[in-house]
């Protein structure tokens, strides 16, 4: 899949390359989601010729009604064991021709189940016309007519707009879409879109829902989620992160990274400001040190290919060699290892059989080249792995404990056969697979945050359970601002003519004492916040599970 034209994508714990947007339920349900909770398709039409070819239809004629339907419903009824609720998202546009087979498919789930098991939400788009200076409705009456010709009528409607509709106009959409006014939710732009479960609860989508669908209501709990809104909008200051990638053009290649730095940020009550930088516009060292100086951090997130890797490589020297928290993610850690043999341990051709296969220190490998490695499934490792941390590791710091599991999606691994040399050199291997055959994380020393990880931290971070890796190198970073701040104070009061001074080895040694009030716990005086607990499911909740069709 593309980033380019797909956007991120995301792996869920089982492997499942999915669309971006699964990502997203993840983060807000806290439902852990597998490759059976997304669905194309191109996936659905593979198994009803697979189920063809078997002979499952005995030479009967196979056509989208039913035997297409038929599919769709299995796959929504298959996730809906041990639920109160599965939201089924049907990707697209009303009207366009892929989408068809899945809203009959729906319809006919209404005729079976009974209106009382089922509820039909419709999303649709109320614009503002500047030249007329007013909202406009007919593109939802439309889009209605056109759920009604195919039998379907919608329960509630969201209208998407740029500005709160008025009551004026819910009225006049509840009359000719027939529906009831207070089923026509106002769904406005917002700043963030943690903002939208309290903006769609105030508008009473909630109840509605658990009214039509005759579920008990109980009292709300918003209290988490609002003081989440509250750190957002009022920050108690900033940590700039700079983001050197191959696909930074389409800021949704990275959306789940995005998303939990973010976490990492409000984890310090801080808001993390992200500036994407192309690898391929960093040629040099000069180059690198020229557009990366100030940041409070820096990260080379995953990606596959060759372009834009010399430019990865110049950032994490940089950021090694001058101290600045460093996190590598999947082909981060990756070219953390090479830039590490290259510039530390002497092996100058040290290179990734990716970008050169015939390099002399091949200190990445391909899954099948791997030592010891005989037989993979398939040519990337995805889904959920175990790994095993070393004690006292800015990993296992950041986790607080010692064993985890990470998803993974790549090829590509690091090499063994000159982990001797490398670890001889100075480079921490700190986290490996139980069996031993993988390296997870490496580490550098004698640097107050450099950490490169082969899986992906960011599928797993959410709002209220910030990813410990994430609020680790924020915090890493809030350090390095402090720092830079008290060493550019040192210098202002040497020119002043001080005489008493500290050296910067100093400052970072007083900056790691235990129970000193760092820049990161207490960057500034502000008001006392309440606590966050994690928004763990509690057990007087529905359970909710997801079904997403793209």
């Amino acid at each position: 899949m593309s980033p380019f034209q797909h956007g991120e994508v995301f792996v869920t714990e089982d492997g499942a390359e999915t669309d971006l947007d699964l990502g997203h339920y993840e983060r807000f349900t806290h439902a852990k989601l597998t490759r059976d909770n997304n669905w194309t398709t191109g996936r659905i039409y593979e198994t009803i010729l697979t189920k063809e070819r078997r002979g499952d239809y005995l030479g009967k004629t196979v056509q989208v009604i039913p035997h297409v339907t038929d599919e769709i419903k299995a796959i929504i009824k298959k996730v809906s064991t041990d639920v109160d609720v599965v939201i089924v998202e049907i990707g697209g546009t009303v009207g366009d021709i892929e989408s068809l087979p899945f809203l009959e498919a729906i319809r006919q789930m209404r005729l079976e189940l009974g209106a009382e098991n089922t509820l039909f939400v419709h999303v649709t788009l109320v614009p503002y016309i500047a030249a007329a200076g007013e909202q406009k409705t007919k593109p939802t009456q439309h889009s209605v007519k056109e759920m009604l010709g195919i039998g379907i009528q919608p329960d509630i409607l969201l209208c998407r707009s740029d500005r709160h509709i008025a009551s004026e106009l819910k009225r006049k959409i509840a009359l000719f879409c027939n529906v009831a006014e207070a089923c026509v939710i106002s769904m406005e732009d917002v700043d963030t879109i943690y903002a939208v479960p309290a903006e769609l609860a105030r508008e009473g989508l909630d109840a509605q829902i658990l009214r039509l669908l005759k579920l008990e209501a109980r009292p709300q709990n918003f209290q988490p989620w609002l003081e989440l809104i509250q750190r957002i909008h009022h920050p108690a200051g900033e940590a700039r992160i700079a983001i050197v990638g191959k696909y930074v053009q389409l800021e949704d290649a990275y959306k789940s990274l995005r998303e939990a730095l973010l976490h990492g940020g409000l984890a310090h009550n801080h808001k993390t400001v992200i500036d994407w930088i192309e690898s391929e516009e960093i040629d040099s060292y000069e180059a690198a040190a020229n557009r990366l100086r100030g940041y409070d951090g820096i990260l080379v997130p995953g990606g596959f290919g060759k372009r834009g890797i010399p430019g990865m490589i110049y950032t994490i020297q940089f950021a090694r060699e001058n101290k600045i928290p460093f996190f590598g993610i999947c082909l981060g850690m990756q070219c953390a290892t090479i830039e590490y043999a290259r510039d530390v341990a002497g092996l100058k051709q040290a290179d990734s059989t990716e970008f050169d296969p015939q390099a002399p220190y091949r200190v990445i490998y391909k899954l099948r080249e791997l030592l010891g490695v005989d037989e993979m499934g398939g040519t990337m490792r995805l889904g959920a792995w175990p790994c095993k941390r070393e004690p006292g590791s800015f990993a296992h710091k950041a986790y607080g404990k010692l064993e985890i599991s990470e998803r993974h999606r790549h090829r590509y691994e690091f090499n063994r056969e000159h982990e001797k040399t490398l670890v001889d050199a100075g480079l921490k291997i700190t986290g490996r697979t139980p069996d031993e055959n993988y390296v997870e994380i490496v580490e550098a020393p004698e640097h107050p945050w450099f950490l490169g990880c082969q899986f992906h931290p960011e599928f797993k971070s959410k709002p209220l359970e910030p990813h410990p890796l994430f609020a680790a190198f924020i915090g890493a970073a809030l350090q390095h601002n402090c720092l830079r701040r008290l060493l550019a104070l040192r210098c202002s009061i040497g020119r002043s003519g001080a005489s008493l001074l500290l050296p910067e080895s100093a400052w970072r040694q007083r900056l790691k004492r235990p129970g000193r009030r760092s820049c990161a716990q207490h960057p500034m005086p502000r008001r006392k916040t309440a606590s966050h607990p994690p928004a763990r499911p509690a057990s007087d909740t529905h359970r909710v599970v997801v079904l997403s069709s793209s």
